[in-house]
């Protein structure tokens, strides 16, 4: 029983005393909710370690408009159905001759995805005619080009390859943007291939969590995969997914850097460059401080002693 009970109390003590990190790759994949929008000033406050964001969309929020330090990055999400549509490449340039500063842009959200889990559903060989038209221009502006964010899938390996192949070397990208879902481990080795498979291009991770995992395991994933990127030189810039409450999360409660009631969670707290607050994420309609789990944890320890 006493063993149980020690090792339960160092389960909840270790992720809250994880060393406190901030870092200039972070940033955020922004994905506000109507019915919050209180939320949207955590992500931009004086205390916010994130130094870019991108939205999904081409256009920045209304809500980081007048942001200094929290840069854009556009997103050509999806291919137009129209094959002489250049709204994009409008766009972006629209916003540099305005002064913004335009350095990088996204393409291609999971083009080998269906829409139901959020992919873009883009054949490669029209990305790749899309590419051409509205995004190998923007090379002029000094703008460097984040290839297609295809899934972790093996899909998405043979999806980028058939794309490079349709482009026939009329598609410069300079970075290549990963999505993974699942344990630490599989996110090294995902990465691993791809840096295998494109050794001249730096790696942005624009989306990843480990959907489903308890709030232990996913403090620690957070932190594993935070120290890792941090510490490999060519990764230069990424992006947790869980900007949104506990209560709304598609990849499971603990995952979420809100609680239900807005409150950041250790994970959103650590993301941000500060320390752990004990808010625990849930899918109910109160938010549970973690001191008191400790609490009652350590005093029956004491107890039994």
């Amino acid at each position: 029983m006493r063993a149980t009970i020690i090792l339960g109390a160092l389960a909840v003590l270790s992720p809250a005393f994880s060393q406190i990190t901030t870092s200039p790759k972070r940033g955020l994949v922004y994905v506000p909710n109507a019915n919050y929008p209180q939320d949207n000033t955590i992500w931009d406050s004086s205390s916010s370690d994130l130094t870019w964001y991108y939205n999904y969309g081409p256009e920045p929020s209304p809500n980081f408009s007048n942001a200094t330090d929290f840069q854009f990055v556009p997103m050509l999400f999806s291919a137009p159905n129209d094959t002489t549509d250049t709204s994009f490449l409008t766009s972006v340039q629209s916003q540099i001759s305005a002064g913004a500063n335009v350095s990088y842009i996204l393409t291609f959200n999971e083009p080998d995805g269906t829409s139901a889990t959020g992919g873009s559903d883009v054949p490669s060989d029209l990305a790749a005619e899309t590419w051409i038209r509205e995004v190998e221009p923007l090379k002029s502006h000094g703008v460097k080009l984040g290839a297609p964010a295809v899934t972790g899938a093996q899909t998405g390996f043979t999806w980028l390859q058939q794309f490079f192949t349709a482009c026939a070397g009329n598609c410069s990208a300079d970075f290549i943007p990963i999505h993974w879902y699942g344990d630490f481990g599989g996110l090294a080795s995902h990465i691993g291939q791809v840096r295998a498979a494109y050794p001249n291009m730096s790696i942005w991770i624009t989306e990843y969590a480990d959907p489903g995992a308890n709030l232990t395991d996913s403090q620690s994933f957070f932190n594993e995969s935070s120290q890792y990127f941090d510490r490999i030189d060519y990764i230069t810039r990424y992006s947790y997914f869980g900007s949104f409450r506990s209560s709304v999360s598609n990849v499971g409660p603990d995952a979420a850097m809100l609680t239900q009631d807005g409150q950041l969670t250790d994970i959103g707290s650590w993301y941000l460059g500060g320390s752990a607050t004990g808010f625990v994420p849930s899918a109910a309609s109160h938010t549970t401080f973690a001191g008191s789990s400790l609490l009652v944890v350590l005093t029956a320890f004491w107890c039994l002693s």
